[in-house]
C-alpha cells in the first residue's frame, strides 16, 4: 500500500516541527513539504496533489480558508490553529479533525484516525464554501480569485458589482473584472451586508456605487451605476435597498 502524501501549511514553525514530531513512526503518512504561507502552500498542493493537508487558519498572505477557496477538489483536511472560534460542532463535518494548540500526541493520533476514514472519499465541492459562511466572524474585506498561476486580491471596496456566470460568479471592479468559481449566495454572506446587496438572483451591487434608479417594470427597477454599468433590481433587491437605505 502507498503511503498517504501530507503537507503541512502553518506559518509558525514549532507547530510545524510539532505536527513533523508527531507524524514519525506512521509508516502510512509521507510529508512531501511544508509551507509557512498559503500561497506556498497553495503551490505545493498544486505540485504534489496531496491526500491530507495540515493547515493553520491565520497565516499571512492567504488565510487557511482562503486557500481551501482556491482549490477545486480538497483533500482530507487537519486544522491546526490556536483560535478556538472557529471551533464549531458543525466544523468537523467536512474536516478531519480539529486540532487546538498546543494539542498532545494523543489527540493527534485521534486526528489521523479521523484522516484514514475520510482519505479516498470524495470530499463535498462546496466544502470550502460552507466552512466560511459557518465560521466568518465579520464580513471578508477583500476576495480571493485564481487565474492560472495568477492570484488576484481584490479589495471589497474596489468591488462594484457582481454578476452571475453559470458556475461562477464574475467580480467586476473599475480596472478589470475576474471570474471566480464560487456561488452568488457565498458571496452575498462573506460581503458587508450594509455595503453589498444582492438585488437580484444574477446580481449584487455596492451601494455606493448606484447613481440612481428608475422604474423598469411592473415589479422591477433598473439601478444606473457610476460606471454607467445597469442592473435590473427585483421587487425583493428592491426592498433590501429601502430598508438599508431607509426610503
Amino acid at each position: 500500500m502507498c503511503a498517504y502524501k501530507v503537507i503541512i501549511i502553518d506559518d509558525e514553525p514549532p507547530a510545524r516541527e510539532v505536527i513533523k514530531h508527531f507524524l514519525r513512526g506512521h509508516e502510512d503518512f509521507e510529508l512531501l513539504g511544508e509551507a509557512e504561507n498559503g500561497f506556498d502552500g497553495l503551490k505545493l498542493i498544486q505540485a504534489h496533489q496531496p491526500d491530507l493537508i495540515f493547515l493553520d487558519i491565520q497565516m499571512p498572505k492567504l488565510t487557511g480558508f482562503e486557500l481551501l477557496e482556491l482549490i477545486d477538489q480538497p483533500p482530507a483536511i487537519i486544522f491546526s490553529t490556536a483560535y478556538d472560534q472557529y471551533a464549531l460542532k458543525a466544523f468537523e463535518l467536512h474536516a478531519a479533525d480539529y486540532l487546538l494548540k498546543p494539542y498532545n500526541n494523543e489527540r493527534f493520533e485521534e486526528g489521523l484516525a479521523k484522516a484514514r476514514t475520510l482519505i479516498g472519499k470524495a470530499t463535498p465541492s462546496l466544502a470550502a464554501e460552507a466552512l466560511v459562511q459557518e465560521y466568518l466572524q465579520e464580513p471578508t474585506h477583500r476576495i480571493v480569485v485564481k487565474d492560472g498561476t495568477k492570484i488576484d486580491i481584490i479589495p471589497a471596496e474596489e468591488i462594484i458589482r457582481i454578476a452571475a456566470q453559470d458556475d461562477y460568479s464574475e467580480i467586476i471592479t473599475a480596472k478589470s473584472k475576474h471570474l471566480k468559481k464560487q456561488t452568488m449566495k457565498h458571496l452575498e454572506q462573506v460581503l458587508d451586508p450594509k455595503k453589498f446587496v444582492r438585488v437580484h438572483r444574477s446580481s449584487i451591487i455596492q451601494v455606493s456605487q448606484i447613481a440612481k434608479i428608475d422604474k423598469y417594470g411592473k415589479e422591477t427597477h433598473l439601478a444606473l451605476l457610476k460606471n454607467g454599468d445597469e442592473v435590473v433590481v427585483s421587487a425583493t433587491g428592491y426592498a433590501k435597498l429601502k430598508e438599508l437605505l431607509g426610503w
